[in-house]
């Protein structure tokens, strides 16, 4: 079966975050007995009571992966009106379709790259990992580090980064703040505590906060620093009432070396000056989520590999990947696929033929180098 074929069948299920990945892990589990792998299923149950699954497909059964092809399986949703989305097709050299770039092409190539080899003629254990609700805070890459199946050596973790190897990301962190007030008459403010106004006052000094943290460069890195963002606002519960309640959701990307808890601590800080000036500020902060950024040295060996199977010097980007809890697990991790980043997750997503094709070549070399 040809990779595109496979991108095909892997495009025709639909694997949103919301559903089930089910069908689709039956799916890579079917082809992976047919390659005589060793396959097992790692399941959970989400936050909604759903069902995911994390598959691991196996050359043999070692405490040590040597190299681990990990993709995820799930996407994010599609407009309804975009009625090709669960259909591949093909225009002037590109292939669209929900998931063709992020990031089943990846995974078809992964097949793909596996099914050209004889098996037998590999010394070490390759790995090929499918993970759940990477979309929604790669819960499922998480999930099977805790559990630490093995370890893993080097791990390339499919994300489209249009067939450059990315050898460092940044963090990816989330709190959600709520600041509580005293609800009032607003032709009597006096009687209540705006809880807007002093959710505007901390919002200053977060700002303050990101003006700071330029100072603390990674130059390898675009923006070069730690970024913050405050995304979502609501407050409030009429025009002519003093507001007794906002929330606001804060969101910051960290550069290596920086603790995930650094601005959640620098936050906590300003949460305690307000509080100090003023006896009615009242602010509860809630950590959502806090996955670490990664960095393996551009002089690994697959990094290496990659780079010059690919023609491409390695690089960074500033988006959370899986490849935090290959880290977990003990691996150099590279984050590598065919496919712009700048073009998923939009209605009419595509991967160019051409980097499918040249990524199960790229693949094949990663494979036959570590495994043999």
């Amino acid at each position: 079966m040809t990779v595109q074929q496979t991108l095909a069948q892997l495009v025709a299920i639909n694997s949103v975050s919301s559903r089930s990945n089910e069908e689709i892990i039956s799916y890579l589990e079917q082809r992976c007995r047919a390659r005589e792998l060793i396959v097992k299923r790692f399941p959970y149950i989400d936050d909604k009571g759903i069902e995911k699954i994390n598959l691991v497909a196996l050359t043999e059964s070692e405490a040590t992966v040597e190299l681990a092809l990990v993709g995820h399986t799930d996407t994010v949703p599609f407009d309804q009106t975009w009625t090709d989305a669960l259909r591949l097709s093909e225009k002037d050299e590109k292939l669209f379709g929900r998931g063709a770039c992020d990031t089943k092409a990846f995974i078809a190539c992964a097949l793909t790259a596996l099914e050209s080899l004889d098996l037998k003629k590999l010394n070490k254990s390759l790995a090929l990992i499918f993970t759940a609700d990477e979309e929604v805070g790669c819960v499922g890459a998480k999930r099977l580090a805790d559990a630490a199946p093995f370890r893993v050596n080097y791990a390339i973790v499919g994300e489209p980064t249009s067939l450059q190897p990315i050898h460092a990301g940044k963090g990816y962190c989330l709190a959600e703040i709520t600041v509580r007030g005293r609800e009032a008459h607003s032709a009597y403010p006096e009687l209540g505590v705006s809880a807007i106004f002093h959710a505007a006052r901390l919002i200053a000094h977060i700002e303050n906060i990101s003006k700071e943290l330029k100072a603390d460069h990674r130059n390898v890195f675009d923006p070069p620093y730690t970024t913050l963002n405050v995304g979502l606002i609501n407050g409030g519960s009429a025009k002519n009432i003093v507001a007794g309640e906002c929330r606001f959701t804060l969101e910051w990307r960290t550069v290596p070396g920086q603790s995930a808890n650094h601005v959640l601590n620098l936050i906590h800080k300003a949460i305690a000056d307000l509080k100090a000036s003023n006896s009615d500020f009242t602010c509860e902060v809630k950590a959502a989520r806090a996955d670490e950024s990664f960095e393996t040295g551009v002089e690994s060996p697959l990094a290496r590999l990659l780079s010059d199977a690919a023609g491409k010097a390695p690089g960074t980007i500033a988006c959370g990947t899986e490849a935090p809890s290959m880290i977990a697990l003990g691996a150099e991790a590279i984050v590598f696929g065919p496919g712009d980043i700048r073009v998923a997750h939009r209605t009419g997503e595509f991967v160019p033929l051409a980097e499918l094709n040249r990524c199960v070549n790229v693949l094949r070399q990663a494979i036959e180098r570590f495994c043999r």
